[in-house]
């Protein structure tokens, strides 16, 4: 008699693991759940494109200064002495 109930609650235990993970999947498949992905990805891209484009200007910042082309006079300056 234990091992009957033994065994009927291992298989209840089996039964309510099976059905919350096809409701998380059914869930994750629905049109909330792909919006909150594509949502959290854009998020993600979003992000990694503005540490790209802060990262683009200190690097420009810098080649600037060690070139010397700190303002617009030394650029247009620097355009004709190396066309002659």
């Amino acid at each position: 008699m234990i091992k009957r109930v033994f065994w009927m609650s291992i298989g209840v235990a089996i039964g309510v693991i099976a059905v919350r993970r096809v409701s998380e999947a059914k869930t994750s498949l629905s049109q909330a759940g792909i919006n909150r992905a594509v949502d959290s990805a854009a998020g993600a891209v979003q992000s990694f494109a503005e540490a790209l484009r802060e990262g683009m200007g200190q690097r420009e910042g810098e080649l600037r200064a060690a070139l010397g082309l700190d303002n617009s006079d030394n650029v247009a300056e620097t355009l004709r002495s190396t066309r002659r």
